[in-house]
């Protein structure tokens, strides 16, 4: 089919930003193997994402999928860029894994200098690394609470502000739900399972109860305190009682099955589970809302792990210029707008949130921007190359509390320990 790209994309700018994408075209068709995660419909969506990219170049994307955990994508990944692998030539990255991963991926400053500018300074500024721009923002990410307005609505419930509110707000509408039939009812969903999510949770908990952020912007390891063992604990008490034991083995998919079959009142996650959960196959379509994380308590501020994804183009690759247009056209507005449509994906390109089209599609993208007042980066600028250990210890501790193997506190005297041996004397 013809595609016509300017007829989608709003302005000069935007146009001369494509046309860039796909000037380093070679003659030539070339196969391009691009490796990321998958959840939701995340593969049948990346193949239409690139069709038109295909149809104007001539040349073909391979999508590698891997599992859904990032923790499994990036010690993956690791090894594939340590041992020099020619095999894939793009990796869709996650925000943090720029400092750990640079010296891998080309510097796509030259390719990018007009395309860079269009988007959130913040963003490409994480993927830039002793001045190199080693990978292009694809879309950025913060969780929200999502929850049951037909439920709340019932009860006479607002959304709850703290987390005392919503631990109560949940237990009365299950226990309510249970007695009239709903047995499979649970509170609240979110991810508990040992890997980087949990990092991603924990620390809205601790930041939300005025924790801090386990190691701050200057290095400081900060996550030894008693604000941080208050987050964990209340944590803690909510399996078992308004989350399912089971819980402490969720990723997002797990959480969003069970929210979208309508068995959950409250659900913490990113924004690819609204345009789901508002699919034909979901119980929940037109029965939910989302709002900002709750906070610990009077004076606290709430707090929204901040995510994304990027795209990189490996040094091994043996079709870097073609890896490059793809990178650039991924990154550029036209894909971008189409990932916000399909995939409620929230764009990192700034004037994309003034876009009448995105706006129609996923009025909720607008709104997305509430939350972002309130993200919070996890530590990997200031702890650089060792941030992976560093989440690993912290999601052990939380996840050890949260199985009752010890008490918030002893685990993070302990964590406390471990990260200054991990530290030395310096980052």
């Amino acid at each position: 089919m013809t595609f016509k790209f300017k007829s989608l994309i709003a302005g000069s700018v935007m146009a001369a930003a494509l046309s860039t994408a796909f000037s380093a075209v070679p003659a030539s068709a070339e196969e391009i193997t691009y490796v990321s995660g998958a959840v939701g419909k995340a593969v049948e969506n990346f193949a239409a994402l690139v069709k038109p990219w295909e149809e104007k170049t001539g040349n073909k994307v391979t999508l590698v999928p891997m599992p859904a955990s990032t923790s499994d994508q990036f010690g993956q990944y690791r090894l594939w860029l340590a041992a020099g692998n020619s095999d894939i030539d793009l990796y869709q990255t996650d925000v943090i894994w720029a400092p750990q991963l640079a010296d891998h991926f080309v510097d796509l400053s030259a390719a990018a200098k007009d395309l860079a500018p269009q988007h959130f300074p913040s963003i490409i500024q994480s993927q830039t690394v002793n001045g190199k721009l080693v990978a292009l923002p694809i879309f950025t990410d913060a969780p929200a609470l999502y929850y049951r307005k037909d439920l709340l609505e019932k009860y006479g419930k607002q959304p709850p502000k703290t987390w005392d509110e919503l631990a109560a707000t949940a237990k009365e509408i299950q226990d309510k739900e249970r007695e009239a039939g709903a047995k499979d009812l649970w509170g609240f969903v979110w991810q508990g399972n040992a890997y980087e999510g949990l990092t991603c949770d924990a620390l809205e908990w601790v930041k939300s109860f005025g924790g801090g952020q386990i190691v701050e912007p200057d290095g400081k390891i900060s996550i030894n305190n008693e604000k941080a063992a208050k987050a964990l604990e209340t944590a803690k008490s909510w399996v078992g009682t308004i989350s399912p034991e089971g819980v402490l083995s969720y990723q997002e998919e797990e959480a969003r099955g069970l929210w979208q079959s309508g068995n959950a009142v409250f659900m913490r996650n990113w924004p690819y589970a609204y345009t789901l959960g508002n699919g034909d196959d979901s119980k929940v379509k037109g029965k939910f809302d989302v709002t900002t994380l709750p906070v610990g308590g009077e004076g606290d501020t709430s707090a929204a792990t901040l995510g994304g994804w990027n795209v990189a183009v490996s040094k091994y690759s043996k079709h870097q210029e073609a890896a490059i247009s793809l990178a650039m056209y991924l990154a550029g507005p036209e894909a971008q707008k189409q990932r916000a449509i399909a995939e409620s994906n929230l764009p990192t390109i700034i004037s994309l949130y003034d876009d009448a089209d995105i706006a129609k599609a996923q009025p909720i993208i607008p709104q997305w921007k509430n939350v972002f007042l309130n993200a919070v980066p996890r530590p990997s600028a200031p702890t650089l190359g060792k941030y992976n250990e560093v989440s690993s210890k912290f999601w052990s501790a939380v996840h050890d509390t949260l199985s009752g193997n010890g008490s918030a506190a002893d685990n993070l005297a302990k964590l406390e320990a471990d990260l200054t041996d991990l530290k030395g004397d310096q980052w």
